[in-house]
């Protein structure tokens, strides 16, 4: 089984050999993101497969901020381009959770959580901790918290 460097290694090859321009510039900057990564701190250090997802993650989000800010500027090519970009990304991250299935984690996690006895509010922290493990990669951090506030009623 490859990691995901490897795989994007590989895809980048592919990419460049077939001309495709928008992939294999996109792939390029996941690499650089995550070489970056391995090198920020005081030592260098090679990733966990986690901690690459993590990366390519928040380069998705990235992308999804700045689909907004173009769109909401007036700027639909560039809003465009960075749609492109996510799409390629996104070959790369896990299938994102439904509406649906976040409840039910949510709905799960209340439960374990109010067994304990924590009520309101202050279950938040628990509840969230339950579920980062879950949801990570799969669901966007504010959207979860969003939806156990909700489900908290505050």
């Amino acid at each position: 089984m490859t990691t995901l460097k490897e795989q994007l290694q590989h895809d980048l090859t592919a990419a460049i050999r077939a001309r495709d321009e928008l992939a294999s510039s996109t792939i390029r900057m996941a690499l650089a993101a995550i070489m970056n990564e391995e090198v920020a701190g005081k030592t260098a250090r090679t990733l966990t497969e986690a901690e690459e997802l993590t990366v390519i993650t928040r380069e998705g989000k990235k992308r999804r901020e700045s689909i907004e800010a173009f769109t909401a500027a007036n700027r639909h090519d560039l809003a465009d381009k960075e749609a492109a970009e996510l799409k390629v990304l996104e070959r790369y991250l896990p299938a994102q959770l439904s509406a649906e299935e976040l409840q039910e984690l949510i709905d799960a996690a209340l439960a374990e959580v109010k067994g304990a006895g924590a009520e309101g509010m202050k279950a938040m922290g628990a509840v969230m901790k339950l579920l980062q493990p879950q949801v990570a990669g799969r669901a966007d951090g504010a959207a979860v918290a969003a939806a156990v506030r909700a489900a908290l009623g505050a």
